[in-house]
């Protein structure tokens, strides 16, 4: 069997009412709580009682005892769970449609509204946060040949070098269909042509954006005059004449 000493102190609660200390105190005032204690419990002057001399002096060296220890190290922050981001391609941000996105083990469909940006944040059905619906950020990638900045969009267009120099008339294939634009004669450097409000469709308090479209040569595009010809004679052939 254990037995405890009466001049014993075996918690820092106890030591600190023995004390009088009550909150957070630093060393100076652990130190003035020591002696005005240490002082009334002298045996030696009035009111003083030997036990409670003894006592005093335990209850200080376990307060200086526990103040001494270093204070353990706390282990790294914990990081939050990194939220994943709904991927779209560009022609999912200008016509809308569904994306898929993975999130604690499952796969969820969402639906998207056009004229999404990057940045933007949909409402995951079905997945909740402290309570609240979890919201994921948007994610325009680089797709089908087309690139995102702001509200344009971005593409080049192959385009036959005798076209470039002479000027001219060149159709361009867009995610609207086909578009016509007109090439001035003498243009040097690199040719970008704005096609306006075939961007990302307005949304919000954001406007719509416009297309560019970077010429690039190729020579295997045929010219403006060599594409008419090859579709005359398309059209104009003998068993058509014939009939």
């Amino acid at each position: 069997m254990t037995v405890r000493l009466q001049s014993e102190i075996v918690s820092i609660f106890e030591a600190r009412a023995l004390l009088g200390l009550t909150g957070a105190v630093d060393s100076s005032a652990l130190k003035a709580a020591f002696r005005k204690a240490i002082k009334a419990a002298r045996p030696d002057l009035p009111g003083g009682d030997e036990l409670r001399f003894r006592r005093t002096i335990a209850a200080w060296r376990l307060l200086q005892a526990h103040a001494a220890k270093p204070p353990a190290l706390a282990g790294p922050p914990a990081r939050p769970a990194t939220l994943p981001v709904v991927a779209i391609t560009p022609l999912q941000a200008l016509q809308g449609g569904k994306a898929t996105v993975r999130f604690n083990g499952r796969t969820l469909r969402v639906s998207l509204a056009p004229g999404l940006r990057t940045g933007d944040q949909i409402r995951l059905k079905g997945a909740e946060e402290d309570g609240q619906s979890l919201r994921l950020p948007v994610l325009i990638r680089t797709s089908d040949g087309l690139s995102v900045i702001g509200n344009d969009v971005h593409m080049t267009w192959p385009t036959a070098p005798r076209l470039i120099e002479d000027g001219g008339r060149v159709e361009i294939q867009t995610h609207a269909g086909p578009r016509s634009a007109w090439i001035t004669p003498g243009m040097t450097g690199p040719i970008c042509l704005r096609l306006r409000d075939l961007g990302l469709p307005a949304r919000g308090a954001r406007v719509a954006g416009h297309l560019f479209v970077a010429l690039t040569r190729s020579e295997d595009v045929p010219s403006a005059a060599e594409d008419l010809l090859w579709r005359f004679t398309r059209v104009w052939t003998p068993e058509r004449l014939a009939a």
